[in-house]
């Protein structure tokens, strides 16, 4: 087999082996999980997270994926907690201890210390039968057939199943507790996803003034010098109660002129499109980013309860404010 062939099926064996231990934690997923859920849930303080190595590693994922998603956490170094750090320990807290063995010397150095202020203890172990879990006061198995390494010597599949199993905690609680899309910006203020779930509509649209608008009586001229004043490509035609009837689009007008170059006589409400595409202002401009995107149309028209115009916003504002750029989290 050549190299090339050999480091393609050494990359897909990993995979296999790492989707397989994934699999198996779906069976893991039972009354202890719930349990689990149930009393972090219930706690009045944070979720305190502890691991050595690797562990510690994916610890510190999970804290993050905990915080912005609604639940406190914070990570303790089991070395740092036994020279001090161990303070930060409330009793109202919940500790995660995270172990492939079970056995790790500076976390069970702590379990006299955790049991003294009473706090519950949930283990995230590879061996069931270890002291940690023995313990513990719930017990989450994390164990693997195999890791992906050839010597069964570096955390491959069982980092990845510690992280998943952590996942699932986070996203059981997420659900729990009805956390939104909504709450989760308030975690994400800044960047992209910050826009994507809190800048509104009313924030970017035009308004007053500013907004293209004609009667739909009024000759074609008067559209035309409308949308070209205004410069957002489009005008909106209203009755004579200001209610919004049509709208006339630089590609309305294309049209009328290839059925005919005389617009003498035209009036706006002979070239308009019926029933055009409306939003409210309430709305997130990431859903007029998607309508105009679904659509392929690149104004919307902002109307009120009376589905009167109040605004419109055109898809060059949506992209200025950063809705064009990859969508990110970080």
């Amino acid at each position: 087999m050549s190299d090339k062939k050999t480091i393609i099926e050494k990359g897909k064996q990993v995979i296999r082996i790492e989707s397989d231990a994934i699999a198996d934690l779906e069976n893991r997923i039972d009354d202890n999980f719930a349990a689990a859920v149930e009393l972090i849930c219930s706690s009045k303080g944070r979720v305190v997270i502890a691991g050595m190595g690797k562990s510690g590693i994916v610890a510190r994922k999970i804290v993050a994926t905990l915080n912005s998603t609604g639940t406190p956490a914070m990570f303790l170094h089991p070395s740092d907690a036994v020279h001090g750090d161990f303070g930060m320990v409330r009793k109202e807290d919940v500790v995660v201890c995270i172990s492939k063995s079970g056995n790790t010397v500076e976390l069970n150095q702590l379990l006299p210390l955790f049991k003294r202020i009473e706090v519950p203890i949930i283990s995230m172990v590879g061996n069931i039968n270890s002291k940690l879990a023995h313990e513990s006061d719930i017990v989450l198995d994390i164990s693997v057939k195999e890791e992906a390494c050839p010597f069964d010597l570096a955390p491959t599949s069982s980092t990845t199943a510690t992280l998943v199993m952590g996942d699932a905690i986070a996203m059981a609680l997420l659900n729990k507790r009805n956390f939104t899309a909504e709450d989760f910006a308030i975690y994400h203020p800044g960047g992209n996803l910050g826009k994507r779930l809190l800048l509104k509509i009313e924030e970017l649209m035009v308004t007053g003034d500013a907004v293209p608008k004609v009667k739909q009586k009024v000759p074609l001229r008067d559209a035309i010098l409308e949308i070209t004043s205004k410069r957002l490509g489009a005008t909106c035609v209203v009755n004579e109660q200001n209610t919004l009837v049509g709208i006339i689009t630089d590609g309305d007008l294309r049209r009328s002129l290839q059925k005919t170059t005389d617009l003498t006589n035209l009036t706006a409400e002979m070239v308009m499109t019926h029933h055009p595409k409306t939003i409210s202002k309430e709305m997130l401009a990431a859903v007029a980013l998607q309508e105009m995107e679904a659509h392929k149309i690149t104004q919307l028209v902002v109307v009120d309860n009376n589905h009167q115009p109040i605004g419109m916003i055109h898809l060059h504002e949506v992209l200025e404010a950063g809705f064009g750029e990859e969508n990110s989290n970080q």
